[in-house]
């Protein structure tokens, strides 16, 4: 689970500080406030991660298929900046029941420290001619510090500090020439410059196991089809776009998910079902063959139960719209992060006000982190009432309001008490719905009168 992120000098952020993240994060604002750069900023460490260049410092996006699309390193970097600053605090993802730790040997003791969280910092220097790491900085409190620095001459150093204790250098090797490898790892050199460090390794391996287990929805959901064609493999996610929902439903129908503090089981199409119909989109839903022992599905609903059983073609948009969001939820492996750009798109505000409870519910019993960038007041009203009925832990969330002074993103944390209540509720957060309804109650007024 991310813990906190931090930039300076990106896009429109020139420092946000440490931004904590909780289990559920939400970023609120007005359009081009910045929501959407601090959720690009975790995707473009994934998009640098999957590439197979390890010269390029970050894949900034040029494909169809890239997370982000965002222009050269240069273009990233707020008001013409040279420099760039990316920062995550992450927990270890768990494997199966157990949480993953690492165990780091103390130099010069027999004893080794036991770590299952890490921070991470990268400093890159771009311009339109050239980037390249200035400083990477893996970090676990204060018992944990690995340095690598560009020096003069384009040559690199590094440092350790385990506990205080440094390690030995290796013996016999002569001073190499070490590099880094995208703007977070390190080449063969840098690994074995000191004796006993293999577990440089492992922090990049931790590193991209967080991102890997990062899983990203963006805001414009395809229309759904009359067929899908059910195809070999289990797709990694539902796609950007949600194009994969039904594909992935269909390779994982059967797959049980995790539904209750009872430990009680359930369908992964099964707990779809429930959700469409505690969200008053659907009395029943199912995919099925179009004939025995054909790869050809349709997807099945009712409205009411007195209503006939249609393709999801000939139902309402909302159908379509939210079946990737909580398929995409109970679909990816437990421990996972979702990132969600406006799931509201399209849906009537009481479905906004349950993905609160969906959220909420693959918070609770999956061990899921939500990361949301919305404009739903109604999502988090629902949220609030979750806080005040003591359903959710205020502890678990992080909320942010968004807003952009002359050019510069600025971040807002909003305080809730224990009562689910906003102390320091920005100006017009949601526009002016108490303006709008006192000029509407005047211009009436008037009209009577006249």
């Amino acid at each position: 689970m991310f813990k906190q992120i931090s930039m300076k000098n990106f896009k429109s952020w020139r420092d946000t500080g440490p931004v904590r993240m909780a289990p559920l994060t939400g970023f609120f604002g007005a359009n081009s406030s910045g929501k959407s750069s601090l959720l690009q900023m975790l995707l473009l460490l994934k998009q640098t991660a999957e590439s197979k260049d390890l010269n390029l410092v970050l894949e900034t996006g040029a494909m169809r298929d890239d997370y982000v699309d965002l222009g050269t390193p240069f273009e990233i970097a707020h008001n013409e900046s040279t420099e760039m600053m990316m920062g995550l605090e992450w927990t270890f993802t768990p494997t199966n029941a157990r949480t993953t730790a690492l165990s780091v040997p103390i130099p010069n003791r027999h004893e080794s420290l036991e770590i299952g969280e890490m921070s991470f910092i990268s400093k890159i220097h771009v311009d339109p001619q050239r980037n390249h790491v200035m400083e990477m900085q893996y970090r676990h409190r204060d018992d944990v510090l690995v340095e690598f620095r560009r020096a003069g001459n384009n040559r690199y150093t590094i440092d350790i500090s385990i506990c205080g204790e440094k390690p030995v250098r290796a013996q016999g090797r002569p001073r190499v020439y070490m590099k880094p490898e995208k703007c977070y790892s390190f080449s063969d050199e840098a690994l074995r410059y000191y004796q006993s460090t293999s577990y440089l390794n492992d922090f990049v391996l931790q590193f991209e196991r967080q991102l890997e287990h990062m899983h990203y929805l963006g805001p414009l959901r395809p229309y759904p089809q009359r067929d899908y064609t059910l195809v070999g493999g289990n797709p990694q996610s539902v796609g950007f776009k949600g194009e994969l929902a039904i594909h992935a439903l269909l390779a994982a129908k059967s797959q049980k998910v995790y539904r209750d503090g009872r430990r009680q089981f359930s369908k992964l199409e099964s707990r779809i079902a429930q959700w469409l119909v505690e969200l008053g989109l659907a009395n029943s839903f199912e995919t099925r063959p179009l004939f025995k022992g054909s790869n050809q599905y349709a997807v099945w609903l009712k409205r009411h139960v007195a209503s006939p059983e249609v393709r999801i073609t000939d139902m309402g948009i909302g159908v379509s719209q939210v079946l990737p969001v909580l398929v995409l939820c109970y679909y990816v492996p437990e421990g996972s992060t979702i990132i969600f750009e406006q799931p509201e798109l399209h849906l009537h505000p009481s479905v906004q006000a349950g993905l609160a409870d969906v959220f909420i519910d693959v918070i609770k019993n999956r061990n899921v982190q939500i990361l949301v960038e919305s404009h739903s007041e109604h999502l988090l009203r629902r949220l609030q009432r979750h806080i005040a009925e003591e359903s959710f832990a205020l502890d678990n969330t992080a909320l942010y309001f968004c807003e952009n002074q002359n050019g510069e993103s600025k971040l807002t944390p909003l305080e809730l008490n224990l009562f689910g209540e906003i102390l320091n509720w920005p100006d017009d957060f949601f526009g002016d719905l108490a303006g709008d309804m006192v000029a509407a109650f005047d211009a009436g007024l008037k009209r009577r009168v006249t």
